[in-house]
């Protein structure tokens, strides 16, 4: 009982709106080799390595799209991307790095399980698990990828992490 009121209440069903996103992808490297330096690359477009070199605010949180094998461990690719700031949104500044792209994501429904400290590859997928075994089997939510969210990856404590895992459109 006391598990299942943990979970209620560190565990939402959110909507998105459609927003652009700036992305940069990875492959070969495995999610706790590169995913620093991903989110490195995705703050300093946001501080204004950009043209026209303007800072843009904050925006959060960072998002990594990873996809996990049959057997929950995660493959060696994902995608980290970062919500362009509303005021940017019509026209987001172009990247000064080349790796970085922006793309239109479309509105999703999520559910996202809530959780703090320091996360690497094994604890979102520890709350991966867990948020699939409260789910349960027959929820309709996608499970070829899932989000590992960080709102606060500088701070060295105090974090907020979300694991979210898409929600089947009707």
């Amino acid at each position: 009982l006391q598990e299942l009121l943990k979970f209620l209440l560190s565990s939402t069903v959110e909507r998105y709106d459609a927003s652009k996103y700036a992305v940069v992808s990875s492959e070969g490297r495995t999610f706790d080799q590169v995913t620093g330096e991903l989110v490195r690359k995705l703050l300093m477009y946001i501080g204004g390595s950009n043209e026209p070199g303007e800072a843009m605010g904050t925006a959060a949180p960072i998002i990594i799209t990873v996809y996990p094998r049959n057997d929950g461990v995660l493959s060696r690719r994902l995608v980290v991307g970062i919500r362009v700031p509303t005021a940017y949104q019509q026209s987001p500044p172009n990247p000064s790095d080349s790796s970085i792209r922006i793309e239109e994501r479309p509105g999703m429904t999520v559910y996202a399980l809530q959780f703090g400290g320091f996360a690497g590859e094994s604890e979102y997928r520890a709350e991966a698990l867990r948020l699939t075994r409260t789910l349960g089997e027959t929820a309709p939510f996608q499970r070829k990828q899932y989000f590992c969210c960080s709102y606060d990856p500088i701070k060295p404590y105090g974090r907020r992490n979300e694991v979210w895992f898409l929600q089947d459109e009707p």
